[in-house]
């Protein structure tokens, strides 16, 4: 499952089908749209708004999605015959975010998160609202212009210190994107828990 940023939808990262559907033999790939219709662009969607940037507000707007996500997902799921250790949900920037939220209070944990170039919502509350341990691979760009790089580190010690399994990269002379390097951490990543060949 691919959730795209803020101000684009799900054909944004379809793209990526091909070269995830490679390191995963037999994956089914979903992009769906964000439900909302982006509040700050002419064009484009989002799971929540983030014209006020404030902590508590981003926290609110992101447990509002997740309501909706986690619906999605287990029906999509029964629909595919998939068990929930089965899901790999992957992220960019907000698309990023919405998956760490979601993914780590799912009631039954997802087979791992790929987060790329977002951010940890809602970190102090992780403790008393995780509710399952799924690795985790945190990627971003060490030039982000949009989403400041700091935001993974950050997101990689809270992640730690709840005993996940956490690998994290900061990559040189990367913006706000995905390049060949990411994809390549991604196989790797794939590969060392056991979901890739």
């Amino acid at each position: 499952m691919l959730l795209h940023g803020l101000g684009a939808d799900g054909n944004d990262l379809i793209g990526l089908g091909p070269v995830l559907g490679g390191f995963v033999p037999d994956a089914r790939i979903l992009a769906p749209d964000a439900p909302e219709p982006c509040d700050m662009a002419p064009y484009g969607r989002q799971w929540f708004s983030l014209a006020d940037r404030a902590a508590m507000v981003m926290y609110q707007g992101a447990s509002r999605a997740r309501i909706d996500i986690d619906v999605f997902l287990d029906e999509n799921l029964e629909a595919l015959g998939l068990a929930h250790d089965r899901l790999i949900l992957a992220g960019f920037s907000q698309g990023a975010m919405t998956a760490l939220h979601v993914g780590l209070r799912r009631v039954q944990s997802p087979a791992c998160i790929l987060a790329y170039s977002g951010a940890l919502v809602g970190r102090n509350r992780l403790d008393d609202e995780m509710t399952c341990h799924p690795p985790v691979l945190l990627i971003h760009g060490e030039d982000d212009e949009v989403v400041p790089s700091q935001a993974t580190r950050d997101g990689e010690r809270k992640l730690l210190d709840c005993g996940l399994d956490v690998m994290a990269h900061v990559l040189p002379d990367l913006g706000h994107g995905i390049d060949e390097r990411g994809l390549m951490l991604t196989q790797k990543f794939l590969q060392r828990i056991g979901i890739a060949s």
